[in-house]
């Protein structure tokens, strides 16, 4: 992992946006989590912020192409300068009305708290509609007792220090089983499992597959 990490941070310009992207393949507990199951052909990453996520997937073999898509106008030009010639694109969109490419496996990483809670629905209807093969979200589960508190402090913070969307952001965690009732509805098979290691946050995986 540690190699991987390395050989995508070289990709980024800038001594910060590198350790920032090094730092965050090394020590988030969803690269290994993503690594661990099936590959996932054509990849639809929703809020994919600087592109690192999809760019290792590319590079572990795990995707064959990647398209990410996220509001924050700067991300997305360092991750197509860093994907270079990479079977990757990235471009800015509005996750709340943008249309969803067609895709083997859609991502949705820490972006549902982010989005208001008819937002949330409105997305997973349309991640529902559009029927891709497997749908992964990492979300943040309210229900975990001092991780939930743990989790609202530091998402607070960040918006109070400018994160994201700074204090026009939205921090709305939902209880998993309004997350994953329409996955369930459209038939997937849905499993849900922590998804925190080495760190005091709520997050879980919730894993959909067509049967």
């Amino acid at each position: 992992m540690s190699d991987l990490a390395d050989a995508i941070a070289a990709r980024y310009r800038g001594p910060t946006t590198r350790g920032f992207v090094r730092g965050k393949l090394k020590r988030d507990p969803v690269v290994p989590a993503l690594l661990a199951l099936p590959p996932f052909g054509v990849v639809l990453d929703l809020g994919c912020g600087r592109g690192q996520l999809g760019l290792a997937l590319l590079l572990a073999g795990h995707a064959t192409t990647v398209t990410g898509l996220d509001l924050d106008a700067g991300k997305i030009e360092r991750a197509t300068a860093a994907a270079g010639e990479l079977p990757a694109r990235f471009a800015i969109a509005d996750l709340a009305s943008a249309p969803l490419p067609t895709c083997d496996t859609a991502l949705v990483i820490d972006v549902l708290v982010q989005m208001a809670p008819a937002a949330q629905d409105a997305l997973l209807a349309r991640l529902v509609a559009a029927a891709p093969r497997r749908i992964i979200i990492r979300a943040f589960d309210p229900d975990r007792g001092w991780r939930s508190a743990v989790g609202l402090a530091v998402d607070r913070l960040r918006r109070r220090l400018g994160g994201d969307l700074g204090l026009a952001g939205t921090v709305a965690p939902r209880p998993i089983a309004v997350l994953r009732a329409p996955l369930d509805a459209a038939g997937y098979a849905v499993s849900v499992t922590p998804c925190w290691a080495g760190t005091p946050l709520p997050n879980v995986l919730l894993v959909a597959e067509r049967p």
